[in-house]
Parts: structure tokens; C-alpha cells; sequence
């Protein structure tokens, strides 16, 4: 059964399966998951078998077992990398995160998996040499030092304002609601500054 269709003439919109998550995702992240509802082991083995990838959004109203929840509007697609059947009716994936979209329209299929018709959002111009990336950049080091490079997809781009930002915005202790703002900002320089102005104001630089 084919659960979606990827259109990619020109980045336009396109179907993706929707996995709600209590967390979010942002591009070059690393999510793991343990799946074992039936309706995203499904999506997963469909997305595995055609190269395709799926859709991550944190809920707005549900949970992530049983009925389907309210996703956030702005979410990450994401690629699964490696998986493996841990045991018997669990399957452990680790995915990618690839490029934000935010949701057109939606709706759940007879398996009770959503589907959005979704349009990607513009991908940032580099920005590099602004008010603070440097020293965030210092802290972001150091972190990835303390905690495990194999936390991080290479290649590290310090220099780059929206790489350090969305690693930061990753790390960091935000309320996740703080952390869905970061995700649907367009604006580098800004969600920088944002996350700047949170190291200070903690003494982390």
C-alpha cells in the first residue's frame, strides 16, 4: 500500500506522513525513535523501502499513543539513517533532520496515520559574523566535547549563524513551546540574538 507521494518539481508542496512527537525537530538533528504502533512502523518501512522521508511536528493537543494528535503547523522532515529491530514489534530508528514545512492541510487515513499536504519554508542564506555567534559558537564546542560528537551530524559549521542556532536551540534547556518559536523563526540573525541573550543571561558565556 502506498501511504504517500513525494512531488519534487521544484520544491513545491507535497504529501508527507505526519509523526507527532512530544519534541522538536530541527534540521541537521538527530532524532532516535522506538516505534511500535503499527500505523509508523508501517510509515517507516514505507519510507525505508522508497527512500522517502517523513514529516516530525510537536503536538499541540494529544499524545503520542493512540488517537491521532493536533500537530503543530511548522514542523522538520526528517530521513531515517540506520534502524533495527530491537526486539519483537519494536522497531529502533535513527533519523535526520532535513529541511522545515509547514502544513497545508491534513488528514488521517484509515490506518490512523496523518497526512499533510505541506510546502517547505525557504531555506536561510548563510550568515556569518553577527553580534554573538562567535561566542556562542565557543560554548557550542565545548558542549559537543562534553556530551559526545556522535550527538552531531558533521559537517560543523560554526561559522554559519542558523547551523549554531538550531544546535543551540537543540541543546539547550527551553520550554518546548520556546523551542517550536525557534523552529518557525525565518530569521537567523534573530534567533540567534534570542539564544545569545539566553547563554548571557544564565553566565554560560
Amino acid at each position: 500500500m502506498v501511504l504517500f507521494n513525494i512531488f519534487s518539481a521544484g520544491r513545491k508542496r507535497e504529501t508527507l506522513p505526519i509523526f507527532p512527537l512530544g519534541t522538536v525537530l530541527f534540521p541537521g538533528a538527530i532524532l532516535p525513535l522506538r516505534i511500535f504502533e503499527v500505523r509508523y512502523m508501517d510509515m517507516a518501512k514505507a519510507c525505508l523501502r522508497e527512500g522517502t522521508p517523513f514529516g516530525v511536528c510537536l503536538i499541540r493537543e494529544g499524545s503520542e499513543v493512540g488517537a491521532p494528535a493536533v500537530p503543530e503547523p511548522v514542523g522538520c522532515t526528517a530521513r531515517i539513517a540506520e534502524c533495527d529491530v530491537e526486539e519483537l514489534g519494536i522497531l529502533k530508528v535513527k533519523a535526520e533532520g532535513i529541511d522545515r514545512f509547514r502544513i497545508v492541510s491534513r488528514e488521517v487515513n484509515p490506518q490512523g496515520l496523518i497526512v499533510g499536504e505541506v510546502e517547505p519554508l525557504a531555506a536561510e542564506a548563510q550568515v556569518n559574523g553577527i553580534d554573538g555567534l562567535a561566542e556562542s559558537a565557543e560554548f557550542l564546542r565545548k558542549v559537543i566535547l562534553a556530551i559526545g560528537a556522535e550527538r552531531f551530524n558533521e559537517p560543523y559549521r560554526f561559522d554559519d549563524a542558523t547551523w549554531v542556532s538550531f544546535r543551540l536551540a537543540e541543546i539547550l534547556p527551553l520550554r518546548i513551546d520556546v523551542k517550536q518559536k525557534l523552529l518557525e523563526l525565518t530569521d537567523a540573525t534573530l534567533r540567534l540574538a534570542i539564544l545569545h541573550k539566553f547563554l548571557r543571561q544564565q553566565n554560560l558565556v
